[in-house]
């Protein structure tokens, strides 16, 4: 049983046993998180989505401030006497994937499709506030539940940290279900956790002419090539063998399908990821340094175009130790330690902030076949043994953070 300790009304130790009132919820975590399967919205198009969202917050007591970020919303639990105020947050949008699981709850949305579990991480954080909910007047302090959209793109948490939704917090805690792990495991590491993603598109500028006399253009399919080759030593040669970092070319486009015409123009998209700061910039000068004197030593220009993602993801050290405790209680020797993560999450820009935990919890299930990786078309997870234990342990971490 979970005792609940420090954050009452007054009224002396309270026993409030989690474990039994989260398994008591579990038809409705199903429920919710298999409706939202069957109805994924890609970033700032999560209408409905957001709107089931709030009306279960406000039909359970909370305070909700709906359309922030254009889809995100708030809401607010106060507790019984003033407090500290944490912030949990989970992400809400969907990937333009066709799905192939064949479940029964698969998507219905033509090319669209929940391949990362932010289903469950909305379903998660939607029921620690049922949880808190029939527990209010022996909270001391806010627990502030934030949905975000857009992380897929990682655009949707800076604007809600532009609207406010980190006025007076605390702490933030989040959860990320990850599939690289078994159920039953729980992953976290402090310090840095997730890379920066940064998004750029280098485009190509050279002389068009017919294939059968190359000697009269200036093909930028073959510095295109000697480009991509050449990035490559970013990573070898120009970051610390001990540091990491990855540039990846992921779509080159030109020409318009003809065999027999050099293109003018060609496009070149990729991502760099990183998590030094000071490396981050580095790389984002010499990618388009690299590139732009390749083009112009073969007679062509080139130009580049950066979407900036998120930051590093980084655990707070002390917070942290204090999370591994409350995971040691409830999976005992399934708490690792996770290497670092290349994938980025725009978590970042609140643990940038506020200092706060972002941890994984193992969803896979390889007998049943739900073990598919993130982003692909197969994705599931093991939702009836995966959400119980999110569940209790994201609404124990909220608690005590509120300490």
């Amino acid at each position: 049983m979970f005792v609940v300790r420090d954050m009452l009304l007054g009224m002396g130790t309270v026993a409030f046993d989690l474990k039994d009132r989260v398994q008591a919820l579990l038809p409705s975590m199903l429920e919710m998180r298999r409706d939202f399967h069957r109805h994924p919205e890609l970033a700032f198009q999560e209408r409905r989505t957001s709107a089931k969202l709030a009306d279960h917050l406000e039909k359970i007591g909370l305070e909700v401030t709906r359309n922030i970020a254009e889809t995100g919303l708030m809401a607010r639990l106060k507790g019984g006497k003033p407090g500290k105020t944490v912030m949990v947050r989970a992400d809400i949008d969907a990937l333009p994937i066709t799905e192939t699981t064949g479940a029964a709850y698969a998507s219905v949305a033509p090319g669209v499709m929940h391949a990362c579990g932010h289903d469950g991480h909305a379903t998660i954080a939607a029921h620690v506030a049922t949880l808190f909910s029939q527990m209010r007047d022996q909270i001391a302090g806010e627990v502030r539940f934030v949905f975000q959209p857009a992380e897929e793109i990682v655009q949707g948490a800076k604007p809600m940290v532009e609207a406010g939704v980190l006025e007076g917090v605390d702490r933030v805690v989040g959860l990320h279900l990850f599939n690289q792990l078994p159920v039953g495991t729980v992953g976290v590491r402090p310090g840095p956790s997730m890379a920066a993603a940064d998004a750029f598109t280098l485009t190509l500028h050279g002389k068009g002419g017919h294939a059968a006399s190359p000697h009269l253009a200036v093909d930028t399919v073959v510095i295109a090539s000697h480009i991509i080759v050449a990035l490559q030593t970013l990573v070898s040669r120009e970051t610390d063998p001990v540091g990491t970092s990855v540039v990846t070319i992921a779509t080159v486009t030109a020409g318009d399908g003809a065999h027999n015409i050099i293109p003018e123009v060609a496009e070149l998209k990729g991502t760099l990821r990183t998590f030094d700061p000071t490396l981050r910039e580095h790389l984002m000068r010499r990618i388009y340094n690299l590139a732009s004197g390749i083009a112009a030593a073969m007679g062509a220009s080139a130009e580049i175009s950066w979407r900036p993602g998120s930051p590093a993801v980084v655990n707070d050290a002390p917070l942290t130790e204090r999370f591994r405790g409350i995971a040691r209680e409830l999976v005992g020797d399934k708490l690792i330690e996770t290497p670092p993560v290349m994938g980025g999450d725009d978590m970042a820009e609140f643990l940038n902030r506020v200092p706060g935990v972002y941890f994984w919890v193992g969803s896979a299930d390889a007998s049943t076949g739900r073990d598919k990786p993130h982003h692909h078309p197969g994705f599931d997870f093991d939702d009836e043994r995966t959400l119980p234990l999110a569940t209790e342990l994201l609404a124990r971490t909220a608690l005590d953070f509120l300490k």
